[in-house]
């Protein structure tokens, strides 16, 4: 997708619009725009000075006005102190912020980012979600940001647009997509973990709900939320992990989801415990607990949902 609205390749169909201008035939230097690569491709043999200024330079732009550019945009980027080192010399999280610079000082119309974060280790990828997330609060710029982590997603978004073999699934606010997923797909997506999918049958359908159940689902009432199920018909019901209880530790409420498995694994992460549970169907469903629970691998155990946080999904 980044590389049609940067011009890399020809659109074969549609049209493509970019500040109220219809761009589709456009060279990729009309259009305005500018790209943070995956790989940071960043010249080895100029300066942190000479990358960010190479494409102003190119452009026939006046050196004081290169220099004002490049050295406002390291003052964004604390590259101050980095201007006169190679791409050898610097870490993964500082090429990166090099090549975010030499976007900046384009002054584009629009960012487009390229999964610039997955060479990154764990660490700096966190903190460097962060600086770009206050980098747009200071720019204002219209960024298209493209990912596979969802966290990035749900944290750098004003909109989500879930792409699926070429084709829109959703699009819309980050808390929108993930209270009310369209479809499975999305529904996957975002959330970690991920949601729980549950193979069950549709046992009844009326005003807008059905009742579903399997072999380690007692029967429950959930809302069809658009779908289109029909009684004997099999479905897929989704339940976010973060929406499981452990039914000991909890009053039930009425109409309650009731899950009975076996614990497979039980992971203490600290502020949470990750459980394991395989399910009569050796389905299995992951349930994210308060820190203080303890399970063992063998032990039994029931988890209970509400209903009105399920999701029913019909193939």
């Amino acid at each position: 997708m980044l590389r049609l609205i940067a011009g890399l390749e020809t659109a074969t169909a549609g049209r493509i619009e970019i500040d109220g201008r219809d761009v589709t035939r456009f060279e990729p230097v009309d259009r305005r725009l500018a790209m943070v690569f995956q790989s940071y491709a960043l010249y080895p043999h100029m300066t942190v000075r000479g990358n960010m200024a190479f494409a102003l330079e190119t452009a026939g732009s006046p050196r004081a006005e290169i220099d004002r550019r490049v050295r406002e945009a390291a003052r964004v980027l604390k590259l101050e102190g980095l201007l006169d080192r190679r791409p050898a010399q610097l870490s993964g999280g500082q090429r990166q912020r090099v090549a975010i610079g030499r976007a900046i000082v384009r002054e584009p119309v629009a960012f487009l980012f390229d999964e610039p974060l997955s060479n990154l280790d764990a660490a700096l990828r966190i903190e460097t979600r962060q600086e770009i997330a206050r980098l747009h609060q200071q720019l204002g710029a219209t960024t298209i940001y493209v990912t596979h982590d969802q966290v990035e997603a749900m944290t750098l978004a004003d909109k989500i647009v879930v792409l699926k073999d070429g084709r829109v699934m959703q699009a819309g606010a980050p808390m929108e997509l993930y209270l009310e997923p369209a479809n499975e797909f999305v529904a996957g997506f975002l959330g970690s973990p991920s949601m729980n999918f549950l193979d069950v049958e549709v046992r009844d359908v009326r005003d807008g709900r059905a009742t579903v159940a399997n072999a380690g689902l007692a029967p429950v009432e959930v809302r069809t939320r658009g779908a289109q199920p029909t009684p004997g018909s099999r479905a897929r019901l989704g339940v976010r992990p973060q929406n499981l209880t452990v039914l000991e530790d909890v009053t039930l409420p009425p109409g309650a989801g009731l899950l009975r498995g076996t614990v497979e694994l039980s992971e203490r992460l600290g502020s949470e415990t990750v459980v394991d549970v395989v399910l009569p169907d050796r389905s299995r469903i992951v349930a994210t607990l308060s820190r203080d629970a303890v399970f063992l691998p063998g032990q039994d155990v029931t988890l209970t949902f509400i209903p009105e946080q399920a999701h029913l999904f019909v193939r």
